[in-house]
C-alpha cells in the first residue's frame, strides 16, 4: 500500500469538502460550459446572488475556483482540473479510453 502522508489525506478531505454540497456542484457543471459572472449563476440555479457568492467563496478559497474582473464584473471559472474530473466521476459523464461516455 502506497503511503500518504497525513497532511496530503486532510488536503484531499479538504478539497472534497469543498465539493461536498449540492449547489457548489451545480456551479461546476454551469461553469463546465465557461465562465460566469454570480447574477448569470443566481438566475442559471435559481437561488440568491449572496447563496452563490457564499458557496463560490467556499470553491475559491480552496482553489477550486478563481475568478476575474471584466468591467465592474466579476467572472467565474475552473481552476483546479481535479474538480471537473471528480464531477465527471461523480456524474457518470468521465471519458473512457480518452473519450467521452
Amino acid at each position: 500500500m502506497e503511503h500518504i502522508s497525513e497532511e496530503r489525506l486532510e488536503e484531499l478531505a479538504e478539497f472534497l469538502k469543498a465539493l461536498a454540497h449540492p449547489i457548489r456542484l451545480k456551479i461546476l457543471a454551469v461553469l463546465l460550459e465557461g465562465r460566469q459572472c454570480v447574477k448569470n449563476l443566481s438566475d442559471l440555479l435559481q437561488t440568491s446572488q449572496p447563496n452563490v457568492s457564499q458557496h463560490l467563496g467556499v470553491l475559491r478559497n480552496k482553489g477550486i475556483v478563481g475568478c476575474r474582473r471584466e468591467g465592474s464584473i466579476m467572472c467565474y471559472f475552473i481552476k483546479d482540473e481535479r474538480a471537473v474530473q471528480v464531477y465527471r466521476i461523480l456524474t457518470g459523464t468521465a471519458s473512457v479510453a480518452g473519450k467521452e461516455s
